[in-house]
């Protein structure tokens, strides 16, 4: 397994599961990710331009490869309802051979 064919994830939290799985959905059919796992029921305290914030959010992970993760990380950007989406994604050092090889197959579109 080439290094670009590794696991690799993401992690975003969105407004509401509406938004979420319109842009898993978008994601999905442009072959950048194999799966999202949207999470319901998120309460997210953080502070954002000078505030405290107390909100509910879906999370997102999001399952591809390493070749795919950087486009995969722009294209959630830009899909996403927030003007600052809070995209997080790293590389996988373990996983199943059978989720390694699922992941691998990703093509990204390419």
């Amino acid at each position: 397994m080439s290094d670009d064919t590794r696991p690799a994830l993401a992690w975003c939290p969105f407004p509401d599961a509406e938004s979420a799985a319109a842009a898993a959905d978008r994601l999905l059919d442009e072959g950048l990710i194999a799966c999202a796992n949207l999470i319901p029921g998120l309460r997210s305290l953080y502070a954002w331009q000078g505030a405290k914030h107390d909100e509910a959010e879906v999370g997102a992970l999001l399952k591809t490869n390493r070749a795919c993760l950087a486009r995969l990380m722009q294209r959630l950007a830009a899909l996403h309802p927030y003007a600052e989406p809070a995209i997080l994604g790293w590389h996988c050092d373990a996983a199943a051979e059978g989720t390694a090889a699922w992941l691998g197959a990703l093509s990204g579109g390419r």
